[in-house]
C-alpha cells in the first residue's frame, strides 16, 4: 500500500483524525487536572494570600485604569441588564398587546428576567470583563517569565495567581448580580409604565404575583456556578499561554469562546433540571 494510493490516503486521513481526537481529549484532561489543582489550592490562598484576594476583589469590581473611569465591571453589567430590561419592556408589551393582555408585562419581567435573561447577560459580562482580564494578566506574566520567577522564589503560583482569582470572582459576583437584577427590574418597570403608560399598580400586581423567591435563589446559584466556570476557564488559558504577545491574544480569544460555550450549556442544564418538568409556574386568578 503506497502513500499515494487511495488506501494510503485514507489511512493517513484516519491517522490524522485519530491524533486530533486524542490531542483534544488530552487537552481536556490537562484542563480538568489544572482546575482540580486550583480548587485544592483555595485553602492555601486563604491562609497565605488574603491581601491578594482583597486586592483582586477591588480590581474586579471597580476596575483599574480605563475601566475604573466608568466604574468597573459593576457599571458594565448594570448597563447591560438595563438594556435587556428595556428590551423586555418593549417586546413584552408590544407582543402581549397584540392578544389583548398587555397588563401581563410585569409577569414577563418577573418570569423571564430571573430565569434566563439576567443570568445569561451577567455571565457574558463577567466573561468579557473579569474573565478576559484575568487571561490577559496571567498570559502576560507567563510570556514574561514572571510565573517561573514566582516558582523560583518558592511562591505557589497556582494558589497565588489562580485560586485567588477564583475566590475573588465568586465573591464579586454576589453584589454584582444584585445590581444586575435591580437594573433589569427597574428598566422593565420604567419602560412599561413610563413609555407605554401602563398603570404602576397593574404592573406591580402582576410582577409581585409571579416573582418567586425560589427562582431568585436558583438564579443566584446559577450565576455563582457561572462565575466559577468563567474563572476556571480563563485562568487556565492565561496560565498556559505561550507564543509571545500574539499567543496571549489568541489565549484571550479562545478563553472567551470557551467560556461562552460553557455558560450556555450550564444555563441550559440548570434550566432543564430545575424547570424542565413542572416549570414551577401556575397561571390562575
Amino acid at each position: 500500500m503506497t502513500e499515494g494510493s487511495p488506501a494510503g490516503r485514507r489511512s493517513g486521513w484516519l491517522t490524522s483524525a485519530a491524533n486530533a481526537v486524542a490531542g483534544g481529549w488530552n487537552h481536556v484532561g490537562e484542563q480538568i487536572a489544572f482546575n482540580a489543582l486550583s480548587v485544592r489550592e483555595i485553602g492555601m490562598a486563604f491562609i497565605r494570600y488574603k491581601r491578594e484576594i482583597l486586592r483582586l476583589i477591588a480590581q474586579m469590581s471597580l476596575g483599574t485604569g480605563a475601566l475604573a473611569v466608568i466604574g468597573g465591571t459593576v457599571v458594565v453589567v448594570g448597563f447591560m441588564t438595563l438594556a435587556t430590561g428595556a428590551v423586555i419592556a418593549v417586546q413584552g408589551y408590544s407582543q402581549l398587546a397584540g392578544i389583548g393582555v398587555e397588563a401581563m408585562t410585569g409577569f414577563i419581567s418577573a418570569y423571564v428576567n430571573v430565569r434566563i435573561i439576567s443570568p445569561a447577560v451577567a455571565g457574558v459580562g463577567l466573561a468579557a470583563t473579569i474573565g478576559a482580564g484575568a487571561t490577559a494578566q496571567l498570559g502576560a506574566m507567563r510570556i514574561a517569565d514572571e510565573i517561573d520567577a514566582l516558582e523560583v522564589m518558592a511562591v505557589r503560583s497556582v494558589a497565588y495567581l489562580v485560586s485567588t482569582r477564583v475566590v475573588a470572582g465568586v465573591v464579586v459576583v454576589i453584589p454584582l448580580y444584585c445590581v444586575a437584577m435591580v437594573c433589569a427590574f427597574l428598566a422593565s418597570r420604567f419602560g412599561t409604565t413610563g413609555f407605554y403608560g401602563q398603570s404602576t399598580g397593574v404592573y406591580d400586581h402582576y410582577f409581585n404575583t409571579f416573582l418567586n423567591s425560589v427562582d431568585l435563589l436558583w438564579s443566584f446559584l446559577t450565576v455563582l456556578l457561572m462565575a466559577v466556570a468563567i474563572m476556571m476557564v480563563h485562568t487556565y488559558y492565561g496560565y498556559t499561554a505561550s507564543g509571545g504577545p500574539a499567543g496571549v491574544g489568541e489565549a484571550v480569544g479562545r478563553s472567551v469562546r470557551t467560556s461562552l460555550i460553557v455558560l450556555t450549556f450550564l444555563l441550559l442544564a440548570i434550566a432543564l433540571s430545575v424547570y424542565g418538568q413542572s416549570g414551577n409556574f401556575h397561571l390562575s386568578g
